[in-house]
């Protein structure tokens, strides 16, 4: 076998394979070493309408920088999108940040995206050396939410090393849901549904997506797109 370790086998080996994930992953550890108030999965669900209601109400941003109303953001667009917040970012971490989030890879960044990557750049402020990061995107009510979603993910990061493991998952259901035999089922359902690339791993950007998906946010876009073409 020459020695070499899975990533599944050895979660605590696991390796970022970008720059950008590196640092999501430092950000995240600094976040889980402060700890978060949240003491159950259900205090994560039961927060689930209000982010739901946050995040759409950021529709109207996401049309305010979509200029030529595609339904995407492209690079461009978002350049001006991070000028106009006064977010400072070189052209590399633009470039970055943007490939991150285009999942589709269709070079435009959908609503559910965006949402994704405005959250990713307000953990990324979120460093010792950023002054006022928490003025520094403009957006103070989307601001508290992306927090909210920052400390449900601490609280799921059990050994603070910046990701969700699958057993972390299952352990953060059973507490919630002790007694119930299925409880173990569903912690592993919703960590398959995180885990895009099968890894054994979830780091935020994964979660982030999982989370739009689960309170509906890219049905909300593909009901639209079904109105247009009516």
């Amino acid at each position: 076998m020459g020695g070499v370790v899975g990533k599944d086998e050895s979660p605590g080996g696991w390796i970022p394979e970008t720059k950008l994930e590196a640092k999501m992953v430092q950000a995240m550890q600094r976040k889980a070493a402060v700890g978060t108030s949240m003491r159950s999965f259900n205090s994560v669900i039961l927060k689930f309408p209000k982010i739901d209601e946050s995040l759409r109400n950021c529709k109207a941003i996401f049309e305010q920088f979509d200029s030529d109303s595609n339904g995407a953001i492209d690079p461009q667009e978002l350049k001006h999108c991070f000028d106009k917040l006064e977010i400072t970012y070189s052209e590399e971490e633009i470039s970055d940040l943007f490939e991150a989030c285009d999942i589709n890879e269709n070079m435009g960044m959908k609503f559910n995206e965006f949402i994704v990557l405005l959250c990713l750049v307000y953990l990324l402020k979120e460093d010792p050396s950023a002054t006022q990061a928490k003025s520094r995107m403009g957006l103070p009510d989307l601001e508290a939410t992306f927090e909210t979603l920052v400390n449900a993910f601490v609280f799921l990061d059990k050994n603070k090393d910046g990701c969700v493991s699958k057993s972390e998952m299952v352990e953060a259901i059973n507490e919630t849901t002790s007694g119930e035999r299925s409880s173990g089922r569903i912690g592993m359902k919703r960590f398959e549904e995180m885990d895009w690339d099968k890894n054994g791993m979830v780091t935020f950007k994964e979660f982030l997506f999982a989370f739009t998906r689960w309170v509906g946010i890219d049905e909300l876009e593909d009901e639209e797109d079904a109105e247009e073409k009516v």
